[in-house]
């Protein structure tokens, strides 16, 4: 007599179990919270906000020489009449404006 050998059921569902939890951590791991993908994508927004961050620091570099051409102690004229025509809309007496 022939009896013919089938693998067993519990066998068959721990193999499918464990290729479904190791599948599952492998999506977790590329795409999850905290996988490579996410990772890859928070170091380029911080490589932009690098970039930001060196660009305002060089405004604020810029605003502050400014306003030290401004203060008490340095006085730049030159700034002082480009800022009396921009923002007070001065000109003076031998001037002529055209509009």
């Amino acid at each position: 007599m022939f009896r013919r050998h089938r693998p067993q059921m519990g066998t068959l569902l721990y193999f499918l179990g464990a290729l479904m939890l190791g599948l599952y951590f492998t999506f977790a791991a590329v795409q999850g919270d905290y996988g490579l993908f996410k990772r890859i994508e928070i170091r380029a927004e911080g490589a932009a906000l690098e970039q930001e961050l060196a660009i305002l620091q060089a405004e604020v570099g810029r605003m502050e020489n400014l306003t030290s051409r401004l203060s008490d102690d340095y006085l730049d004229l030159d700034l002082l009449d480009q800022q009396a025509r921009d923002v007070l809309g001065l000109i003076r007496a031998d001037e002529v404006v055209i509009r």
